[in-house]
């Protein structure tokens, strides 16, 4: 390992410590040349995946564009960014597991509706209006009312002049 500060290549650890239930390590370091410590960080490197768009044009998994469609959905909602995290580590995860290169984008559609669906149901109706591509008013109460939503009658008040 480089020292950050004096780039000699000889350094040794001084501490090791896993993060995020094992998925990663933080081992605090001291270069043996200049006995300043710097801190580095392991994981695994995930499999590359690539994602099967509706089309058949196969793009490479973005963590940024997906992370963008959630803060899109969940713009001007009660929602921490942790929760963000959460959604799109629960993601990674689930597409890891398959064990392929390829995934289809529905599937990872799919997996973001179901965590939104439990999280907020504004961003789940904000979501699926794009990802299930409504085309009318018709397609959104359909969505609202499988969430259990029921329209209420609405009395008008007439004023006379």
């Amino acid at each position: 390992m480089k020292c950050p500060y004096c780039g000699a290549r000889d350094a040794r650890v001084i501490d090791s410590r896993e993060l995020n239930g094992g998925e990663s390590i933080r081992r605090r370091r001291e270069c043996v040349a200049c006995g300043r410590r710097f801190t580095t960080y392991e994981r695994v490197e995930p499999l590359w995946l690539m994602v099967v768009k509706r089309d058949g044009r196969r793009e490479p998994f973005d963590v940024a564009k997906l992370r963008e469609g959630l803060r899109l959905a969940l713009k001007k909602r009660p929602v921490s960014p942790d929760e963000i995290d959460r959604i799109v580590a629960t993601v990674e995860r689930e597409l890891h597991s398959l064990g392929t290169s390829e995934v289809p984008s529905t599937l990872i559609g799919e997996i973001v509706l179901r965590e939104l669906k439990q999280l907020d149901e504004v961003a789940y109706i904000r979501f699926a209006s794009v990802y299930r591509r409504f085309a009318d008013l018709e397609d959104l109460r359909r969505e609202m009312e499988a969430l259990g939503w029921r329209p209420q009658p609405v009395t008008v008040n007439e004023q006379t002049s």
